[in-house]
């Protein structure tokens, strides 16, 4: 068996076998699995898995074979090496979840367009937008991103990106968050999505991996990034707020990284005052432009520094959501349930870089 210790990734520009990619996921610290030859799902399981038991009763794992797919996803080089050279046309899932993996699965299919309230779910769209030319997930997370006065991690150029073969985008982060798990999601569902077209890979899923080549064509990595970028804190906020946070992970077990509901209660200090008022006027002046006022940028800057100044105990959180709530009914006040998750959004973003602004001692 050939050593695949200094194999490069799947950077290369000649194309890479399916052992040296999934020898080289494994040293990330990525759990794999073999995929069917040119295809994206995995290889069918014995005849003695079909349908008698559930992958966690499975036997087929300590016996060295590869049932059930994700699930017996491994970064075991002797596993690695023997499936592969098994069947050497096999390529390569990484089960997410054990790889605190959070992989944005962006379609670029043609599809009927849904009506306005399931592009975003849980945020308004209003007739005021326009939607010409909305067609894909591409166009929906460039939408969320707007929202919320953020990069469009489409161009994230700082972590791993893969394009697919049907000119789709995987966005691979990694989960700076230990003890937080996100749900896997469809972009179609009508219970937890993230964006309309925009697939969620964490527990319970898998991606192809960055080298692998299918019938439909390669997924190549785009840009310099080869590693995955930690998931960033407006998205981790996006993730919780649609359900993707299972209900089990409450405050009290969560990272202090994590995204949780403002919990101090004392009055603002003069400091934050300080902070906070010049940019609560910007949001106020809004009232006076209709459009092109960057109003949602403005409200989402103000909350994430409400939301510093919250974790690190100069501001009550119930007195930044009425300080932010009144402040912008104030500016804009006919988008009030608008104006809430915007709100919520960043405040739960901010909270996870505490501010102690200058004379706060």
């Amino acid at each position: 068996m050939p050593d695949h210790a200094s194999a490069t990734p799947p950077a290369a520009s000649r194309p890479a076998d399916g052992h040296t990619i999934a020898r080289w996921c494994a040293r990330e610290g990525w759990p794999v699995h073999p995929l069917a030859p040119a295809q994206k799902t995995p290889p069918a399981n014995c005849a003695d898995c079909k349908g008698h038991h559930a992958p966690a009763t499975c036997p087929c794992r300590n016996a060295g074979r590869w049932c059930h797919g994700f699930h017996a996803a491994t970064t075991v080089p002797g596993l690695i090496d023997a499936w592969w050279s098994a069947q050497p046309r096999f390529g390569v899932g990484v089960s997410c979840g054990p790889a605190e993996l959070v992989v944005l699965d962006v379609d670029a299919h043609a599809a009927q367009v849904p009506e306005r309230a399931r592009l975003l779910p849980g945020i308004p769209i209003g007739p005021q937008v326009d939607l010409a030319g909305l067609a894909t997930g591409f166009d929906t997370l460039a939408l969320l991103a707007a929202l919320r006065g953020e990069q469009d991690p489409a161009a994230d150029e700082t972590t791993l990106r893969v394009r697919t073969p049907s000119g789709g985008l995987h966005i691979w982060y990694r989960n700076p968050y230990p003890t937080t798990r996100y749900r896997s999601s469809t972009g179609s569902s009508p219970r937890t999505a993230l964006a309309w077209q925009v697939d969620v890979r964490s527990d319970n899923g898998y991606i192809v991996a960055p080298g692998v080549r299918t019938a439909a064509g390669d997924y190549v990595p785009v840009s310099a990034a080869r590693e995955p970028a930690p998931l960033p804190a407006w998205l981790a906020a996006e993730l919780k707020r649609t359900g993707h946070v299972p209900e089990a992970v409450s405050a009290s077990q969560a990272p202090s990284g994590l995204p949780v509901p403002m919990r101090r209660s004392r009055p603002a200090t003069k400091a934050a005052e300080r902070l906070l008022e010049p940019l609560l006027a910007e949001v106020t002046a809004c009232r006076t432009v209709r459009e092109g006022a960057s109003f949602t940028e403005k409200l989402n800057r103000a909350a994430y520094t409400a939301g510093g100044l919250v974790e690190g105990g100069h501001l009550s959180g119930a007195d930044a959501r009425s300080l932010l709530a009144e402040t912008a009914r104030t500016a804009r006040p006919h988008q009030e349930r608008r104006n809430f998750m915007v709100i919520e959004s960043a405040l739960s973003a901010g909270a996870q870089r505490p501010l102690h602004p200058r004379g706060s001692s």
